[in-house]
């Protein structure tokens, strides 16, 4: 091969070479930052871009659609000393790739930390209750904390969902632990009324029984004295029909008392008699 053939070769592969350098097409959803001499020079768009090839250096390739930025999760400590872990995931897109490349060393983890110790700080505030019954409200000033600095990068926030926040373990035992412990004295509250209750209505059961017990008695007395007054008023001076009735319930009466098996002994008055005279004349008295 002779010099000249390899002239031309070598030639050809340097325009080649030169061309491929200097031709550049990007696809849709991407800008490059091209630096001239090591200075910013310019950001080609998607389609085709010409550059100046040994002069020109594609220095960073930014993807302009929205990215996904995963927030490990983290202990944050509330304002009532509570421990709870949270994590989060935030939406952001490059608006100007300029700021994005040479406003921070790398835009993503900046947005990952700038997230994290915002969280703490908005958490930190909150009591633990308020914290985990506030998730729209801790994503809202979440976002809006951050947008500044994203702007100051070139960077967008689009959203910033909040994926996770509950206790930690300890606080979760303690937690359980609390509500075991109010489930029992709300138990024993419940028993303690039905208890006072039960006392209440057989107290005034007791109360209602011995004032009907009190009325019977009255009315059985009524009657007793109202049966006496009768059966004097019907007797009059004579004792005869009032012996006779006494005499009757005599005989009944020992007649059941010699039926009885502990009850042997049957003493009657020494004079029937003068017995019924003296009921008689206390009937007439009453």
């Amino acid at each position: 091969m002779s010099g000249s053939l390899i002239f031309v070769v070598a030639l050809l592969i340097f325009v080649v070479v030169t061309l491929a350098k200097g031709v550049r097409i990007l696809p849709q959803g991407e800008e490059w930052i091209v630096e001239r001499l090591g200075k910013y020079h310019s950001t080609l768009k998607p389609g085709l871009n010409i550059i100046i090839p040994y002069l020109d250096n594609v220095a960073y390739k930014l993807v302009t659609k929205d990215i996904i930025l995963d927030v490990q999760e983290q202990e944050v400590i509330t304002r009532d000393n509570a421990v709870i872990l949270t994590n989060a995931i935030a939406f952001i897109k490059v608006t100007d790739p300029v700021k994005a490349v040479y406003g921070v060393t790398d835009f993503a983890e900046a947005i990952r930390n700038l997230i994290m110790t915002t969280l703490r700080s908005i958490v930190g505030e909150m009591e633990l209750d308020e914290a985990l019954s506030s998730r729209d409200k801790i994503k809202a000033r979440l976002r809006e904390s951050i947008a500044d600095e994203a702007v100051d990068w070139g960077l967008t926030v689009k959203s910033v969902e909040i994926q996770d926040i509950k206790p930690s373990e300890s606080m979760q035992r303690a937690m359980e632990m609390q509500a075991a412990a109010e489930r029992e004295r709300k138990a024993a509250v419940t028993k303690a009324e039905g208890e006072k209750q039960a006392a209440i209505l057989e107290a005034e059961a007791r109360l209602e029984s011995a004032k009907r017990d009190a009325n019977a008695q009255v009315m059985l007395a009524e009657a007793s004295a109202e049966a006496i007054r009768r059966v004097a008023a019907a007797v009059g001076d004579q004792p005869g029909p009032m012996m006779y009735m006494l005499g009757e319930k005599y005989i009944a009466s020992m007649e059941r008392m010699g039926s009885s098996e502990s009850a042997k002994v049957v003493v009657l008055p020494a004079d029937l008699q003068e017995t019924v005279r003296g009921l008689l004349a206390r009937g007439k008295m009453a």
